[in-house]
């Protein structure tokens, strides 16, 4: 018996890298996953990874910034799965550069996919969730749901070329904090893990200069050797912390140890703080 059992979870960007440890967690703990990806061939991978572990999932692929995108990924959770009980807004990047050279687009994408994105999927969310807990309310019942967005320490304490990511990383937190007050009456939990230096393809050592694309453009990714082992050198811990690390602080808000615990955000980072 795992604690989510019964459970219906929503999880973007959950095709690679934290978002899909993310998913593969909640799944082991007996959680049904929406899971998405910007491209289908590494959310159905999720998928199928779940199912060959005896569990349930099903995939939503598409881009969190679409405005089309929130109503569909909450109703295939509620019509193919039977439910919505835990949300965790993971999907993003970094777009960097420093203020004078940063135009206006690369300014928005980062509002847009941390910020906007995670807002109009809780608004999607939210007749059902206060349908659902006004219908166990008059039953007599106090049921438990949870969301998890994820910020960073860039949204903490700032940091040099990501005045884009950290503006809209430090929104995360109060953003999670305004819902956190305004769906306690619902029973749901809203709370924030912010991550540090976590193993990614996007914080991967590299001496050479590497991109992905990410919605038609050319996105930076990669860290230089030297500057990895400084940030390494600054976490009490003495590493980067892995995927699975990341997803087990966001799986701790999922579960029912966490149920008088909301509006908070909790730092992911080996010590830094």
């Amino acid at each position: 018996m795992g604690k989510l059992d019964g459970k219906v979870a929503l999880v973007t960007g959950s095709g690679r890298g934290i978002g899909r440890e993310i998913a593969l967690k909640l799944a082991e703990e007996g959680a049904a996953v929406v899971v998405n990806d910007l491209d289908p061939a590494p959310a159905q991978d999720t998928v199928a990874a779940i199912e060959a572990a005896g569990g349930r999932a099903v995939s939503f692929p598409g881009s969190v910034t679409d405005p089309a995108f929130a109503e569909g990924f909450v109703a295939t959770a509620v019509e193919s799965l039977g439910g919505l009980d835990i949300i965790v807004n993971n999907a993003g990047y970094t777009w960097d550069n420093v203020i004078q050279k940063m135009d206006d687009e690369q300014w928005s994408a980062m509002l847009d996919v941390h910020l906007t994105a995670p807002f109009r999927i809780l608004r999607a969310a939210a007749p059902y969730l206060r349908e659902s807990a006004k219908r166990e309310a008059e039953q007599g019942r106090e049921v438990f749901r949870k969301v998890v967005n994820i910020s960073s320490t860039s949204g903490v304490m700032g940091n040099a070329g990501q005045a884009n990511y950290s503006a809209a990383k430090a929104g995360v937190m109060g953003f999670t904090k305004a819902m956190a007050k305004e769906w306690g009456r619902y029973k749901v939990n809203v709370n924030c893990v912010a991550f540090a230096l976590i193993s990614t393809r996007l914080t991967q050592a590299t001496e050479e200069q590497k991109t992905v694309n990410i919605e038609g453009r050319d996105i930076k990714v990669g860290v230089s050797g030297k500057n990895l082992r400084a940030a390494e050198a600054g976490i009490p811990l003495g590493r980067a912390g892995t995927p699975r690390e990341a997803a087990d602080a966001v799986y701790l808000f999922c579960t029912p140890e966490s149920n008088y615990i909301s509006g908070q955000t909790v730092i992911c980072g080996g010590g830094r703080p």
